[in-house]
């Protein structure tokens, strides 16, 4: 019995040790690199980041499937959910490399790829209407039966996204959020086409852009 606890008592200052260990070597890091958002998380801060990501999932939700049906219609919506509200960091293609996705710290992960592939609904479902602390992923969850149905929505999209067609991400394209000048850019294109208006001119540069910051 006094052995065991001897055991017992080794492993919890062993844990300890670890964790001290951890927090010394995250805040070596940050001293030798700052805060910035442009440098790449070390395999220690990466390492954390998914153990915060698999906390994120209630108790009461680890087990739940998706309820909604995978159907073009579903699909649809999700993909619309997806254009308008998570493209801007994400990517249309899921993979993180537009918009303000890869100006952030930790990074937006590419979720055509396993880390996110092999996460569960359930997991997903959390992480969209609750976010995940000490990262750049909001909740856009309210707690409304409306809101776990469009979440559930995007998980269908997400597993799709590995499998997303040109058609369907220029279908996205059109649903993105606009700047005031490609609104403008985009009404005068339709103008011209109908015969009603002059060839437009293409946005500024810098304006492209500004509604993702």
């Amino acid at each position: 019995m006094e052995s065991r606890m001897k055991r017992g008592v080794v492993i919890v200052i062993a844990l300890v040790l670890v964790v001290l260990l951890c927090g010394i070597m995250a805040m070596a890091s940050m001293v030798r690199t700052g805060l910035s958002a442009h440098e790449e998380p070390t395999a220690m801060e990466a390492f954390m980041a998914r153990r915060v990501r698999s906390m994120a999932v209630p108790r009461e939700l680890r087990n739940a499937k998706n309820p909604l049906p995978l159907t073009p219609a579903i699909l649809a919506e999700g993909r619309s959910h997806f254009a308008d509200h998570c493209a801007g960091c994400h990517g249309n293609d899921g993979k993180g490399e537009s918009g303000m996705g890869k100006q952030m710290y930790p990074k937006t992960p590419d979720m055509t790829r396993a880390q996110t592939q092999s996460l569960s609904d359930s997991a997903l479902f959390a992480i969209i209407e609750n976010g995940v602390r000490l990262t750049g992923m909001p909740g856009f969850g309210s707690g409304t039966a409306e809101s776990a149905y469009g979440s559930w929505t995007l998980v269908h999209f997400i597993r799709h996204l590995p499998r997303l067609t040109p058609e369907e991400r220029a279908e996205m394209e059109k649903l993105n959020p606009k700047s005031p000048d490609e609104w403008r850019e985009m009404q005068a294109e339709e103008a011209f086409l109908a015969g009603d208006g002059e060839e437009p001119e293409p946005a500024p540069a810098e304006n492209h852009s500004a509604h993702h910051h």
